[in-house]
């Protein structure tokens, strides 16, 4: 089931363009991969976009250049909790200008689309607040964690050190017009629980199980205890995220945290969080063909 929660003033801007690849040429697309991941992580997802007639251009990041953010660490704001992205994150900034730079010369003029998965999301917001947004006409995120965590709460601390407050104050709020379009995408793979006083908690995962196949009692009960601990474990990840630990998401990311104000919002069931362990058919992620399907027209509009 999808989820649509259109902003305030919504009007749908609907189009007549034909959806083959054959007649049409679509703008160009730039991924924006992931904390942690690389560019190869999103093969598929290029290779299923352009099939739609879409031509993909991945910003160029390895899992090792990662490690260029410990940079961050010998910063007092580090320490603060006040952390601003330049000049830690320059060095991925540059990649994204230059998958940007190759996907305009694929545009002949013509506007971009930015798909920002997980923290290439928010990336994706800061890029445009420093290198301009007059060639960018979509923004499109996968289980991006956009907000902040709350202030104060027990337990929580911000796991960017500042860096989504930085956003959430100084990058332009999200829009959803005619010449801009922000949609955020979350998923519901999982909901969390409380690390305490949830004994009784009920956890329902929204990945289905043969109901037809028979279920010893021990490997029932067994099946609860581990579907538990999960959601425990899951929620003291939503925690630092959103400050709540029993909400849904998509195992890494709480739904509530993957939504911005002004942006056509839209929930999946079902889907995971990252490519990384993902499986297109028992644990499909946002970039799977079967879950792409439910996103493509927002490309080819």
């Amino acid at each position: 089931m999808a989820l649509a929660l259109p902003p305030h003033n919504f009007k749908p801007h609907c189009s007549s363009t034909s959806s083959s690849s054959s007649t049409t040429n679509y703008r160009p697309a730039v991924i924006l991969p992931g904390l942690g991941n690389n560019t190869g992580d999103y093969k598929k997802l290029e290779l299923t976009l352009q099939e739609y007639g879409v031509p993909t251009v991945v910003a160029k990041v390895s899992r090792i250049d990662w490690l260029r953010n410990a940079a961050g660490l010998v910063d007092p704001n580090y320490w603060k909790g006040t952390l601003q992205p330049r000049p830690v994150l320059d060095w991925y900034l540059k990649r994204v200008d230059d998958a940007v730079q190759e996907a305009k010369r694929l545009a002949e003029g013509g506007t971009l689309s930015l798909i920002g998965h997980s923290a290439g999301g928010w990336l994706a917001r800061v890029y445009m607040e420093e290198f301009g947004l007059s060639h960018i006409s979509l923004l499109l995120t996968l289980g991006t964690p956009h907000l902040p965590p709350p202030k104060g709460l027990p337990g929580v601390i911000d796991q960017t050190r500042g860096l989504l407050y930085y956003v959430e104050e100084n990058c332009k709020k999200a829009v959803y017009t005619p010449e801009l379009k922000y949609v955020c995408i979350a998923g519901r793979y999982l909901q969390g629980a409380r690390l305490f006083n949830d004994s009784n908690v009920s956890v329902d995962s929204a990945v289905s199980i043969d109901d037809d196949q028979p279920i010893s009692d021990v490997a029932l009960a067994k099946s609860k205890t581990d579907s538990s601990f999960r959601a425990r474990f899951v929620g003291q990840g939503y925690k630092q995220v959103c400050g709540q630990a029993d909400v849904w998401g998509d195992g890494v990311v709480p739904e509530v945290s993957a939504h911005l104000e002004g942006a056509l919002n839209i929930s999946l069931d079902g889907i995971y969080h990252s490519p990384v362990g993902s499986d297109d058919e028992s644990r499909p992620w946002y970039g799977s063909p079967a879950v792409v399907e439910q996103w493509i027209n927002h490309l080819l509009n």
